[in-house]
């Protein structure tokens, strides 16, 4: 009986090291993000050409880059300190997202990701980052 306890408090704590050493966290699992039905069929009034990309990615080397990296793929400088993972803007699911959806979430924020709603008053800089984060597939 001793030698099963033994056995479990190592197993245990074997779990426990890799996990730390791994960087998984609770909250890496992805929690649904719900997109009012409005912002999900909201078109992208900003036309995608070179100067709303260009204007995008200024204003996500300023705003979004240090969390979410410079090819959008969640290993921003700040990554590291967050309690949920930024998310890869290259991966399929997240290029599957209306842009609608992509503008609401960078709008209103939740949890880690701030609003910035206010931080870029103007709605089409917000429209413009949605069509730079569309250029950052795999």
């Amino acid at each position: 009986m001793k030698k099963k306890i033994i056995s479990i408090v190592f197993i245990t704590a074997g779990i426990f090291i890799f996990n730390m050493i791994s960087g998984f966290k609770p909250s890496d699992e992805k929690k649904p993000w719900p997109v009012p039905d409005n912002y999900k069929n909201t078109k992208n009034p900003v036309a995608s050409n070179a100067e709303s990309i260009a204007d995008g990615k200024t204003l996500y080397s300023t705003h979004c880059k240090s969390c979410h990296g410079a090819k959008g793929l969640g290993d921003g400088s700040k990554a590291a300190t967050l309690k949920t993972e930024p998310g890869n803007f290259s991966s399929a699911d997240f290029q599957a997202q209306p842009d609608g959806g992509i503008f609401y979430k960078t709008s209103e924020g939740r949890d880690d990701m701030p609003s910035f709603k206010k931080k870029i008053a103007d709605k089409d800089d917000i429209w413009s980052i949605v069509n730079y984060v569309r250029t950052l597939k795999k």
